[in-house]
């Protein structure tokens, strides 16, 4: 097992990957720290397909539309640095706030409807500041392929979408959803809940994967809606929502079809933890 090379500031960063960008493919994972075996498996993909490795750990102000969120989002920077020298990740970029935002980052994105719907309209601004801190570090890294998990899909479909807007040249590579033993989508929120609330939390998952043998049984989809209602408030849960949508478009619809491919996603609140899910059909 090596030691895993670290570097803070983007000079550092330069320094350490310029001998590598010529003759090998980059791969790049970014995330907001509190790693968890979903992160380990996007490392482990990109140590797949690439040469050599980069994750980056920046909780990222300008995504979080609730400052007291911000401030709860768990930060582990020892136990996560012990898990990518465990993963045999090449190089960890860490920055601090000011390295990545020397003056306020003022740009904003449009990407039509797309974050405009599901956790667009529930966190307005969050997509917005997720693409401000992905295309600063994909100028930054200049990866090959970058890796995102699943559980976040509108997110993903945004991504592309900013690769695609800002031509960058760089592949998405969309990895499955990682679950706990109940479930439960793995996630750094999940540290945050008590014991009660974790249990109570796999409930969801039991849902979802329930919905296909409700869609054979002929229910309707606002008949689902109606039974997670009910199921949630029995448990002292805050749906956030529960949404049928096109999967490639995100355009939220009202009943199953087999037309196209649909996906159902779900946010809700744990105690004040919010978490999201999400079943392709």
């Amino acid at each position: 097992m090596r030691s895993v090379k670290i570097a803070r500031t983007i000079i550092e960063l330069n320094t350490l990957l310029n001998q590598y960008r010529i003759s090998s493919t980059i791969g790049f994972v970014p995330t907001m720290g509190a790693l968890h075996q979903g992160h380990l498996s996007l490392i482990n993909e990109s140590k797949m397909q690439c040469n050599f490795t980069v994750c980056s750990i920046f909780v990222n102000p300008t995504q979080f539309n609730d400052k007291k969120d911000l401030e709860r989002y768990p930060r582990t920077e020892d136990e996560d640095l012990k898990l990518l020298k465990e993963a045999n990740c090449d190089l960890v970029f860490l920055p601090s706030v000011l390295e990545m935002y020397p003056e306020p980052d003022k740009r904003v994105f449009d990407f039509g409807t797309l974050d405009k719907v599901l956790d667009g309209e529930a966190r307005p601004g969050h997509f917005n500041g997720v693409a401000q801190i992905v295309s600063k570090l994909f100028d930054i890294v200049k990866p090959t392929k970058a890796f995102f998990g699943l559980k976040d899909y509108q997110q993903v479909l945004i991504i592309k979408a900013l690769v695609k807007q800002l031509n960058f040249n760089i592949e998405i590579i969309a990895c499955p959803i990682l679950r706990e033993k109940d479930g439960l989508a793995m996630s750094s929120r999940n540290a945050l809940l008590n014991v009660s609330e974790r249990k109570l939390a796999a409930l969801i998952p039991q849902l979802m994967s329930s919905i296909p043998s409700l869609i054979t049984a002929g229910y309707s989809f606002n008949r689902i809606l109606l039974h997670f209602e009910t199921k949630f408030l029995a448990n002292g849960y805050n749906l956030d929502y529960l949404k049928l949508a096109n999967a490639q478009t995100l355009q939220i619809e009202n009943d199953f079809t087999d037309n196209h491919q649909q996906i159902v996603l779900i946010a809700c609140f744990v105690g004040k933890i919010r978490l999201i899910d999400n079943l392709l059909l």
